[in-house]
């Protein structure tokens, strides 16, 4: 059972990036995917996250309007669309999974939730 998170990279502000979220060893059916972030010096935020049981995505204030999480069946991967990138979206961002029974339609930021974690990819945004 493994994620994997890919995608991040260096763009400048107002740029974007994609980033995505595999799984391997089990599938995101009536899972809740979520991403979070770590900025240095700072603890994990929780970004946007994708209850797959109900379908509903949630979003932080910080990135509503701008990033958007989606799912893709065929690759049992889900993505984070990030636009209109801002220096402080810098971060290294981590997809996390749990299953929605789990989390009960609650806890959805919160970390001790989440069962299995992908590595960080780094995000870094220049003004």
């Amino acid at each position: 059972v493994q994620l994997q998170a890919y995608g991040g990279g260096l763009v400048q502000a107002g740029g974007s990036l994609r980033l995505s979220c595999s799984a391997s060893g089990f599938s995101f059916d009536d899972y809740v995917i979520t991403w979070f972030r770590q900025a240095p010096g700072k603890g994990h935020e929780g970004v946007s996250c994708f209850d797959t049981s109900d379908g509903l995505k949630y979003y932080a204030d910080s990135v509503k309007g701008r990033f958007t999480i989606s799912k893709d069946n065929g690759w049992n991967t889900v993505y984070l669309q990030a636009n209109s990138l801002k220096p402080e979206d810098t971060a290294v961002y981590y997809c996390a999974a749990t299953p929605a029974r789990r989390l009960g339609g609650d806890h959805y930021y919160e970390e001790e939730f989440y069962d299995y974690w992908g590595q960080g990819t780094q995000v870094t945004v220049s003004s």
